[in-house]
This record gives structure tokens, C-alpha cells and sequence, in this order.
């Protein structure tokens, strides 16, 4: 325990940078677990697919939709989705929802805002997109 005491009180900027980091990661999971919202994987995305007839929203740009999406996927702007406007995604709304993006990282907020504005079933992608092409799982290209 003196050990601990001497390296606190000698490295004071980095027994903060510690503490900071471990109430971050414990913040994180904490509400992750409590969170409306669900991480999936790409296995679990097909599940969710074939089972619950589940709609994939893919909010990459234009480009990379087209390159190669979900099979069945519907592009959606992430622009929009930022500002509230889920337009067109009102038959959604009882019927589970899985978004996509490049990694991950986007789709969680709009997703916290869809759950907001009523959406029942949300989902997420962990990883995004890039998760879906390390599993190998194929992918449809054109409009």
C-alpha cells in the first residue's frame, strides 16, 4: 500500500489521468447497461433480420452505400437524422430498427434520438459496417 501512497504522491498528473479514465470506463459501461438502446453484432443482425423482419438504416454517405450495403438496407441521411427529422421512418416505429455506419460511432446517437422520439426498437451496429465486412458477410453494390 506504500508503494501505491509514493507513486500518487510522486506522478500526481498521472494518478489523475488514471482516476479519469477509470471513472470514464466505469461511466461507460454503467450506461451501457442501462441504455434503451442495444449493441449488436453482425450475427446477431441477421437474426434480428430473418426472425423479427428487422430494417437496416445504413447512414454512410452516398458513396459507400452504393459501393456496398446490407442486403435490404435503406439509405438514410445522417444530416437529418441529427436534427431530429425521421421523415419517411414512421412505419418503422414499432418494428426493430438496426443502424449502420462506417464504425459504429454515429449510429449511437442517432439512435438515442429515435429511441426519444419514440421509436421502440433500436439497435446498433457495434463496429458498423466495418464489422460486417470483417465477418465476411456479403454485401449488395448499386442503387
Amino acid at each position: 500500500m506504500e508503494q501505491y501512497i509514493a507513486f500518487f504522491s510522486n506522478h500526481p498528473v498521472l494518478s489523475i489521468i488514471w482516476v479519469v479514465l477509470a471513472i470514464m470506463l466505469v461511466h461507460s459501461w454503467y450506461k451501457s447497461s442501462f441504455s434503451a438502446i442495444r449493441q449488436i453484432n453482425p450475427q446477431q443482425l441477421t437474426l434480428l433480420i430473418n426472425k423479427e423482419d428487422a430494417q437496416v438504416l445504413d447512414m454512410r454517405g452516398k458513396k459507400d452505400f452504393t459501393a456496398g450495403r446490407i442486403a435490404g438496407a435503406e439509405m438514410m441521411n445522417a444530416d437529418k437524422a441529427k436534427l431530429n427529422d425521421f421523415g419517411g421512418l414512421e412505419k418503422y416505429k414499432s418494428k426493430p430498427i438496426i443502424l449502420v455506419c462506417n464504425t459504429g460511432m454515429t449510429a449511437n446517437n442517432i439512435a438515442e434520438r429515435m429511441h426519444q422520439q419514440g421509436y421502440e426498437q433500436v439497435y446498433v451496429l457495434s463496429g458498423g459496417m466495418s464489422s460486417w465486412q470483417s465477418a465476411g458477410l456479403p454485401t449488395t453494390n448499386g442503387k
